[in-house]
């Protein structure tokens, strides 16, 4: 394979394609959710994975499933940790079995914070969509990702 295949080169424009798609998308809902909840992105999405926890069996998760979820370096997502619970959003405790472990939560006012900045977040990223799928380069994507049923 040469610089100048033809499938190298099909391969890194749809790479490029997918990358601006999530840039676009990325950037409109960080706008959004500044401008009304003081909430980054990543504020937000480590908010509503932590919101998911529970307390059956595997239910809680350490910090590196975390970092992986929000995909963050774990030192990264411990900063933000840090930061939301600066802001009294998240609260830290020891794992019950483990004292080694430290779990995160979100307080009663992370999760009033998320409940609002919700419907915000889900009408920037159909905003970002509609606006990306007038694009003939990036329609194709916006197709795709309507389609998917991932669970969250």
């Amino acid at each position: 394979m040469t610089a100048t295949d033809p499938a190298l080169t099909a391969l890194a424009q749809g790479w490029c394609a997918l990358s601006l798609l999530h840039g676009r998308i990325e950037a409109h809902i960080e706008r959004a959710l500044q401008a009304k909840h003081d909430l980054s992105v990543r504020e937000y999405s480590l908010l509503d994975v932590l919101s998911r926890q529970h307390d059956g069996e595997g239910g809680h998760l350490q910090m590196k499933q975390v970092a992986d979820a929000v995909v963050l370096s774990q030192s990264a997502t411990t900063r933000l940790v840090t930061r939301l619970e600066d802001r009294d959003l998240l609260e830290r405790y020891l794992c019950p079995t483990d004292r080694r472990g430290i779990y995160t939560n979100v307080t009663e006012a992370g999760l009033r914070l998320l409940e609002e900045a919700r419907p915000t977040n889900d009408t920037a990223l159909r905003e970002a969509l509609d606006a990306a799928a007038r694009s003939p380069e990036l329609a194709p994507l916006v197709r795709v990702v309507e389609s998917l049923n991932v669970p969250a």
